[in-house]
């Protein structure tokens, strides 16, 4: 299954190789298997490596590329042989997706949240991202050209009270992808982020129907997004068609961070299916 809609145009990716951390599950799951399914040679890291290697198995069996690294992003050493894995293996980095991200809290006030807690969220999502790219940036340099897609949140452009450790981190992972973009724009590097907001991720489908649907009723859309769309758009953004495009950040959120929808019997909201 290639993850793409009615009439949209697969971009091909034929002899590129790419790198997507956090691919046992979820969003990095669904980029991987669409970069996979658009010709990409897909290197899986997570740290669970049953889970990406039964990824790495159905990707072959629909006739894709695909290696399993099972890989700690928290472990520079281990993201280091992760890039080395890639090179020896296939011989170039074309792109890489830093998803894995960890270290999440529920919610709570700052005061009150544990600097250990804090301290987690960071090391894992924002340091992480930080670390990949240390070790991706030099592989894609001999090459002359490389896309490297950060997995943000609408979290880091519009804050959720009590998430300050979470909202913290994917905002430094915004703060990076655009000083990265502007160190590396001269040598063919581009650098973005997608930023996702309520997504039917595992997470969200084991907070219950209720959640969802309070989740849902904060989207202008008037529902959740699904990995595909992220993946949809991580496509394309790996892809030439994005060419002329570096140091952004796209939300994939349904309008959520556009504004607020008007209160009251005025306001309107659109229940439907996917288009």
């Amino acid at each position: 299954m290639s993850g793409l809609h009615p009439g949209q145009e697969a971009a091909s990716l034929s002899g590129r190789v790419a790198i997507v951390t956090g691919a046992s599950r979820g969003i990095g799951k669904a980029i991987a298997q669409l970069l996979a399914a658009n010709g990409a040679a897909v290197v899986l890291a997570a740290r669970s490596a049953p889970a990406i290697a039964d990824l790495r198995e159905t990707i072959v069996a629909a006739g894709g590329l695909a290696i399993a690294v099972p890989t700690d992003v928290n472990d520079a050493d281990a993201v280091r042989r992760l890039v080395d894995t890639a090179m020896t293996e296939y011989g170039r980095l074309d792109v890489a997706v830093n998803n894995a991200a960890a270290g999440g809290h529920p919610p709570t006030p700052m005061a009150d949240l544990s600097i250990a807690d804090y301290d987690a969220a960071v090391h894992a999502t924002m340091r992480s991202v930080f670390v990949c790219m240390r070790y991706e940036i030099p592989a894609m340099l001999g090459s002359g050209r490389g896309s490297i897609i950060n997995i943000s949140s609408t979290a880091g452009l519009f804050p959720v009270a009590g998430l300050s450790a979470y909202a913290a981190s994917k905002a430094g992972v915004l703060g990076l992808t655009k000083t990265a973009a502007l160190d590396y724009a001269a040598q063919g590097i581009r650098i973005n982020a997608l930023a996702p907001g309520p997504i039917l991720t595992e997470t969200l489908d084991r907070a219950g129907v209720q959640a969802q649907r309070a989740a849902a009723a904060s989207v202008p859309l008037g529902r959740v997004g699904h990995v595909d769309e992220v993946a949809a758009a991580a496509l394309w953004l790996a892809g030439p068609q994005s060419a002329f495009v570096t140091g952004t950040t796209i939300p994939v959120d349904g309008g959520l961070t556009v504004g607020m929808m008007p209160y009251g019997p005025g306001r309107t909201q659109r229940r439907g299916a996917r288009q």
